[in-house]
């Protein structure tokens, strides 16, 4: 327990710390955050093996898992406050379009690259794998946008458009993974399943975003049932906290996987309560001031797990650059052609394919998918840890400066707070 509250405190800590120095390069306070991480992660502190110091194992870093499923559970909240009804009349449609159209491209570039390496590579890159990375590439990191977007304050048409994408792009990125997932084990077995190819993804995203539609409703109705804003911010956590813990539920009833997605759960929860309640946008404001230690906790806790050992296969490396450039690629002439296509303006077309860059926790979560599939199932995983430390350091880097040249970040919050104490105070 002692060494449970140090490796905490210790985290929060070195977060903290970290950020400051990152100010004096005008970086993102998430990359700060996951720097942190990789300092006190087992390739660095925790090699010292003292233990509370840092964390000395991977393991010690998977105890803390739980804080990580609950801090993702609160970010998708927050991003289905964006898709309120007065909002998506105007961007809805133009928000879908993007999200679908640029995800796909992002797959068909990393899928064709890869599968024309497999020429030259063989066995080396066997198809399947080719298919399996491709579908990955399709996710974005809802986490390091929304922390950029809050940071610095970022409005705009470019920051409107952003998070309801993201949001859009894990649902499309969960079903083009099941497909090329499915595809990939009927390569290497012979075998072709319907049901895992087409019937399970769609399930999953029904039924998350049933469930999700129940629990908002219930939420909200809950809500009403308190004056005090205290209890409603309680039980604004507790509801989420209550979400992510059904959404970890599993049932199979032959072929038949019954399984959740925790982040379209939490953000149908947080799009039915702030379009049926009418003091969400208070409720929301406070369960953001709420979540701000979690969020540290959890970027520090995700450099912390990141594998640095990666760097040592040389194979893994080069696909990886390969990955990383060719993903990057997709992802930004994706959004420009569809920004194009529904007739957004010059700026958004131009910079909002580089704010889609960042990759974390879903891609993760798909590499650890794939880790018992045969022989190639450890290199996806090490091939997307790899991608995932340079997505994770420099694409909140990319979003922030991708604002910035849109005009939607103006004045940045420390020099904001400096006009604030320097103004003469009002009688």
């Amino acid at each position: 327990m002692t060494t449970t509250l140090f490796c905490l405190s210790i985290s929060i800590a070195a977060g903290l710390l970290v950020s400051r120095l990152s100010k004096l390069l005008g970086l993102p306070s998430v990359t700060a955050y996951l720097v942190a991480g990789i300092l006190i992660g087992p390739y660095c502190l925790g090699r010292i093996g003292i233990d509370g110091l840092g964390f000395i194992t991977m393991g010690q870093v998977n105890e803390f898992k739980i804080i990580s499923e609950v801090a993702l559970g609160f970010i998708a909240f927050s991003i289905g406050n964006e898709f309120r009804l007065s909002q998506l009349k105007e961007i809805g449609g133009k928000a879908t379009f993007i999200g679908i159209f640029q995800a796909l491209i992002a797959t068909l570039c990393v899928d064709g690259v890869l599968i024309a390496l497999h020429g030259f590579l063989g066995d080396k890159l066997p198809l399947s794998m080719a298919l399996i990375l491709g579908a990955i590439a399709a996710a974005t990191a809802p986490a390091a946008t929304l922390m950029v977007v809050r940071q610095y304050k970022a409005k705009g048409k470019v920051t409107d458009l952003l998070l309801p994408i993201v949001a859009i792009d894990d649902a499309v990125g969960l079903i083009i993974f099941a497909v090329s997932f499915g595809i990939a084990k009927a390569i290497e077995n012979g075998s072709f399943s319907i049901i895992g190819i087409a019937v399970n993804p769609l399930i999953e995203i029904v039924i998350s975003l049933v469930l999700g539609s129940i629990m908002g409703t219930v939420f909200t109705y809950s809500e009403k049932m308190f004056s005090s804003r205290s209890k409603r911010l309680s039980l604004s956590i507790m509801f989420v906290i209550l979400t992510v813990a059904i959404s970890q539920l599993e049932f199979d009833f032959g072929e038949v996987h019954i399984g959740f997605s925790s982040l379209l759960v939490c953000m149908m929860l947080g799009t039915m309560f702030c379009n049926l309640c009418d003091f969400s946008a208070d409720i929301m404001d406070k369960t953001d001031r709420w979540t701000q230690p979690l969020f540290v906790l959890f970027f520090v806790l995700s450099g912390a797990e990141l594998e640095l050992n990666v760097f040592r296969d040389i194979a893994v490396v080069g696909i990886g650059i390969v990955y990383i450039i060719v993903r990057s690629a997709g992802k930004y002439l994706g959004a420009f052609a569809s920004s194009k296509i529904v007739k957004c303006d010059n700026t958004t077309s131009k910079y909002l394919g580089i704010t889609l860059l960042p990759q974390a926790g879903v891609a993760l979560g798909m590499s650890l998918t794939v880790m018992d599939f045969g022989t190639i199932g450890p290199i996806i995983r090490n091939i997307i840890l790899f991608s995932v430390l340079i997505y994770e350091l420099i694409g909140p880097v990319c979003t922030k400066i991708a604002l910035m040249k849109a005009g939607e970040i103006t004045i940045k919050p420390e020099e904001k707070n400096r006009k604030n104490q320097t103004a003469p105070s009002k009688i």
